[in-house]
């Protein structure tokens, strides 16, 4: 890999504290940043502690986020995932302190959630998307397009034949509806990385679907873009950024998580199809309660 001071970044995922290797990337290098940090809940990280106090938290948020906003081009986009605990604070953050220009909130909920037992349990996140600059900045409308209701039900020929754009709510648990919630309705919704998928990883407790990222970099870069992760994790995004031949960059602080990434982008190729399915109907099993259908499986 090439020396990412220079701007001219090959593909890579590096060891090592995000903050440190951001400061090495260079001014304007990047068309789109996804993060998916630790969400300070207490999670179980390998090395990382998960739980600090939350001045603490925040105020190391702001390091991380303003090195981002300075390595991003100027019509480079951030996508940032985070918990309810500190969604606010965050969107506060990256748009009136660094001053991105926040694009859309979305809630991705998701089954096989967190149990709680004093209040409702965890079964979604936020997914927050700006733009450095909010009158030039990449979103391919084409690339997420879905067919819409008006195509499929009511034969409208005012319809657009290229389809709709997707809405900002995605749903992941079809199952429960397993007649609703279709692509041309107005959520959005994913098969979370369960363990009993063929996707799961099997090491990593927070993996991101490759179909979720999979939007995120088709509507926000180009082929031959590069995608930046500061915290690389299972190797989702870089895997992801891979198969759309995108050019990607992450960093990561566990040694083990880092190795096991490395051998699953190994083993992706561009062009590659993503993981999961794009109908979350096939990969999501029939209960008996679930009337059969095509889709079920």
């Amino acid at each position: 890999m090439k020396n990412h001071q220079s701007g001219k970044v090959a593909n890579g995922l590096i060891l090592g504290d995000c903050v440190e290797q951001l400061r090495s990337v260079a001014d304007g290098t990047v068309d789109l940043a996804f993060a998916d940090p630790p969400f300070n809940i207490g999670y179980k990280y390998d090395i990382y502690d998960d739980k600090r106090e939350a001045d603490a938290y925040l105020d190391w948020t702001r390091t991380w986020t303003r090195e981002v906003a300075r390595v991003l081009k100027p019509d480079g986009s951030f996508w940032l995932a985070i918990g309810d605990e500190f969604a606010a604070e965050l969107k506060m953050i990256v748009h009136r302190e660094l001053g991105l220009s926040p694009r859309s909130w979305v809630i991705w909920y998701y089954t096989f959630g967190v149990n709680c037992k004093y209040k409702f349990s965890r079964s979604h996140a936020h997914l927050l998307y700006f733009v450095k600059d909010p009158t030039t900045f990449t979103f391919n409308l084409d690339a997420v397009r879905v067919p819409s209701a008006r195509q499929l039900i009511y034969a409208d020929l005012r319809a657009n034949p290229k389809g709709r754009l997707p809405d900002d709510t995605w749903i992941l648990r079809p199952q429960d509806v397993p007649e609703g919630f279709a692509a041309e309705g107005d959520t959005w919704y994913v098969p979370r990385v369960c363990g009993t998928f063929k996707e799961r990883a099997g090491w990593h407790g927070c993996q991101m679907p490759e179909q979720l990222l999979g939007r995120i970099v088709r509507a926000c870069s180009n082929p031959g873009d590069l995608v930046l992760d500061p915290f690389a994790g299972s190797g989702t995004t870089l895997t992801v950024a891979k198969k759309l031949e995108r050019r990607y960059l992450g960093f990561e602080i566990s040694p083990d998580y880092a190795d096991r990434a490395r051998v699953r982008l190994e083993a992706a190729q561009p062009g590659q199809p993503l993981e999961g399915s794009d109908d979350p109907h096939v990969t999501v099993k029939r209960t008996r309660k679930q009337k059969a259908s095509p889709t079920a499986g």
